[in-house]
């Protein structure tokens, strides 16, 4: 069961303005990545999909966050069905983040009034994310379908359009004040927030200092 509420989690998310996106079949590994970006001031995680057994890992890491990390949202991406995301929200997800939209797992989510974040590529597939009850859409991947000026023409005729950009995000300020000033809600950060370098070395604190520094950013162009 969540934790948090839905306009909890999404206060949060258009609040910081940053999701960070990981996977790794190590739950402890994952626990060290997750405090780490608690230190540097995160607050809400996203956890992929991605690997056999991820679902142990998740409730895991649920359990851990729980104790050593209070304030933290932590919410599952990758989510393609409607099953998919049962399983998850019964291991405890706050949000299902998806690579396409699913109007099944609108339905599970409208249920439990989990916020659902789908992939979505172009203005119909916002628009009917939206009459499904999608508060957030993320737009998937966002290098591809056209970067900050497809917010911002999107965001024109439809001006209350919260959108999650994911994908050519990087940790820069150049990069980040783009992103914002088109008029992103929050963006996802993958990779590029955790160096396979500082994970193997167990460097969390490069981590921690790249959270800062991108949320920092963040609450400088945010509008």
């Amino acid at each position: 069961m969540a934790r948090f509420t839905k306009l909890q989690t999404l206060e949060t998310m258009i609040r910081t303005g940053m999701v960070p996106v990981y996977y790794h079949p190590d739950a402890e590994t994952v626990q060290h990545v997750v405090k780490a970006c608690y230190d540097g001031g995160v607050r809400v995680f996203e956890f992929t999909n991605r690997g056999d057994f991820a679902q142990d890992v998740f409730a895991k890491v649920v359990r851990f966050a729980t104790g050593e990390c209070p304030e933290l949202i932590i919410g599952i991406g990758s989510v393609a069905d409607a099953g998919t995301a049962a399983l998850y929200l019964q291991t405890g997800a706050n949000f299902v983040v998806g690579p396409l939209f699913n109007p099944d797992v609108a339905k599970v989510c409208n249920r439990r009034l989990i916020p659902y974040i789908p992939g979505c590529g172009s203005v119909s597939e916002i628009g009917f994310a939206q009459e499904a009850g999608c508060d957030v859409c993320k737009i998937f991947p966002a290098g591809s379908v056209g970067g900050p000026a497809f917010v911002k023409n999107v965001r024109a005729p439809m001006p209350w359009t919260m959108i999650m950009a994911t994908g050519a995000v990087e940790p820069t300020e150049e990069n980040l004040a783009a992103w914002f000033r088109a008029g992103v809600t929050c963006v996802g950060m993958g990779s590029l927030l955790f160096p396979k370098e500082a994970v193997n070395a167990g460097d969390w604190e490069t981590i921690t200092k790249l959270c800062g520094n991108v949320l920092s950013y963040i609450q400088k162009h945010k509008k």
